[in-house]
């Protein structure tokens, strides 16, 4: 090619053409990546790894053995190394080295533990090691030895199937004492709550003691308070059958210790599992982590709540954003005075897209929270002063920050929709007798739904992810109850609630254990990502069959 031609090629525009391509296959790639970087490491978690047993020789050349799931490798220079360390022979100035996850926390101070390769030795895979999920202390490894009921031992070397009828016994008593703790008991105390409630407005209104009011309050607190009884001796029983199994297990080490069926939340044999039954565990504990609730600081279990609380304050927003933006778009594009005044608000409306996310978070909390929440408390709950209903962080108050956040783009998308509707269309609706008012609601809004639409799928991507002003109106590390429950009036605007980003944050950033963490936060990044794909996939198929719909209509 002469200069002549490559000349004519550039101003063609051709190069331009290939470099923008070339510049979105190489983001599309990279996003690719990233979520397969993210679900690889994240999902991966829930396999069952194998277990090995090995003898370990320390620094002090005690020889101990060990037991866990091989976690890591690398490979370090010697000068990391403790100087003079007789296990790593001289001509070697890279070591291997691998963490392994020895469990037993309550027994050995910590659950991962880095091992020096040169220092493993007798290497095996024991069929019969188990490993033990609790509610407290992590993993347990070690071998079964004995089932004890009340304290005596009734099998001596017991059969697995029978270890599992235990654990499985086990969870049908604590299913129980969940359902008649949260539910039954829950619903008693918050009647009871109620009541003082009541009771506490009756003296602020100046009712007299022995008021027919009163008397009925006293006489549901009685029947209120018998049921409760009966609760509390239900649990004590269930509480009693719970704890009179226990079992004996061997450590690595040789030490036998006793461990509570009620401390445990599943048992199995990696190494005697097949291909079949470790695809089997894996769905179940990948359900567990979809639908269970988070435990031992929110390191192990699920993310159900977190979850419930994301989708559940997206949604919440997109019904308040949509108005607010719908109407300032159009107040904007067909009732404003276009001047210098107009120009200036769109200007505004702009820049607010750009201001920082936690500024938001610090309006929310002054004027949704102390302000708004705080007068509301005044003129409507003045019983339940000086506690707070609507005057402290919660899941509405969060939903209204990040609908102040994500209007600009409603409104601006909405703009854009209107200011492509021809003039035609509202000339021949004006012609035909209708009102300005019913050609807005008629004619022009239904063809600019699409553009509304595109509007809230943006507001919705960027609502999902934030963290920073949640964290000031109402998100929380564990919220003790749901926003939608039971009890009336079942939607609770006023609780706080928690969020998938928010809980990336403090599995993250806040966790006492790092390394057991550090999957989670995997995982739990991969699923808000599906879940604002979901969205946003949901919101992207009603527009296009608004678009579709409306596209009839204007050929027809």
């Amino acid at each position: 090619m002469n200069r002549s031609s490559f000349r004519n090629w550039c101003n063609s525009g051709e190069p331009f053409v290939w470099l923008n391509a070339g510049a979105v296959s190489l983001s599309i790639i990279m996003v690719v990546g990233l979520i397969l970087l993210i679900m690889a490491r994240g999902l991966g978690h829930f396999w069952p790894s194998d277990v090995a047993a090995f003898d370990y020789t320390d620094s002090d050349g005690a020889v101990v053995a060990l037991a866990g799931e091989f976690i890591d490798a690398e490979s370090v220079p010697r000068a990391r190394l403790a100087v003079g360390d007789a296990r790593v022979p001289a001509y070697l100035d890279i070591i291997d080295r691998t963490l392994v996850r020895i469990g037993n926390r309550d027994y050995t101070g910590f659950d991962y533990r880095w091992v020096l390769d040169v220092a493993m030795h007798n290497l095996s895979y024991p069929a019969q090691i188990m490993v033990i999920e609790r509610y407290e202390w992590g993993n347990f490894y070690g071998y079964l030895t004995a089932i004890k009921e009340d304290g005596a031992a009734l099998h001596a070397d017991p059969d697995w199937a029978l270890f599992q009828r235990y654990i499985a016994a086990s969870q049908q008593l604590l299913g129980e004492i969940r359902h008649i703790e949260k539910s039954l008991i829950g619903a008693v105390n918050y009647d009871m709550e109620r009541l003082r409630l009541k009771e506490r407005k009756l003296a602020l209104d100046g009712a007299p003691e022995g008021s027919p009011a009163h008397t009925q309050i006293a006489t549901q607190r009685v029947a209120l308070q018998e049921k409760y009884d009966g609760y509390t001796d239900r649990l004590a029983g269930l509480y009693e059958q719970l704890n009179r199994p226990s079992f004996m297990a061997r450590l690595a080490d040789g030490r036998e210790v006793e461990l509570a069926f009620a401390k445990v939340v599943r048992a199995y044999r990696p190494n005697a599992m097949s291909v079949t039954d470790k695809v089997a565990f894996y769905f179940e504990k990948l359900w567990e982590f979809v639908s269970g609730d988070p435990r031992e600081a929110n390191t192990e279990g699920g993310i159900f709540p977190a979850i419930f609380g994301t989708v559940m304050m997206v949604m919440i927003m997109a019904v308040l954003v949509t108005p607010f933006g719908v109407v300032a778009a159009v107040y904007l594009r067909e009732y404003a005075k276009q001047g210098p005044v107009t120009r200036l608000i769109r200007i505004a409306v702009n820049n607010l897209a750009g201001v920082p996310s936690v500024v938001y978070g610090v309006f929310g909390l002054g004027f949704f929270v102390y302000f708004l929440g705080g007068t509301i408390d005044e003129l409507f709950f003045p019983e339940s002063l000086p506690a707070p209903t609507f005057g402290t962080p919660g899941i509405l108050w969060a939903s209204l920050t990040l609908a102040i956040l994500t209007v600009p783009v409603v409104i601006v998308s909405t703009e854009e929709g209107l200011s492509r509707v021809p003039r035609a269309i509202r000339e021949g609706s004006l012609a035909l007798g209708a009102t300005k008012a019913e050609t807005l609601w008629r004619t022009v809004l239904p063809m600019t739904a699409s553009a509304m639409m595109t509007g809230l799928i943006l507001a919705v991507a960027r609502a999902a992810g934030e963290v920073a002003p949640l964290m000031l109106v109402g998100v929380v590390k564990l919220a003790p109850s749901m926003p939608l429950d039971g009890n009336f009036p079942f939607l609770h605007l006023d609780r706080k609630f928690m969020h998938l980003g928010f809980h990336i944050y403090d599995v993250g950033f806040q966790s006492p254990n790092v390394e057991a963490a550090r999957p989670l936060v995997y995982a739990t990044a991969f699923l808000l990502v599906l879940i604002i794909i979901c969205l946003n996939l949901t919101a992207i198929k009603i527009r296009n069959r608004l678009r579709e719909k409306y596209r009839a209509a204007e050929q027809h």
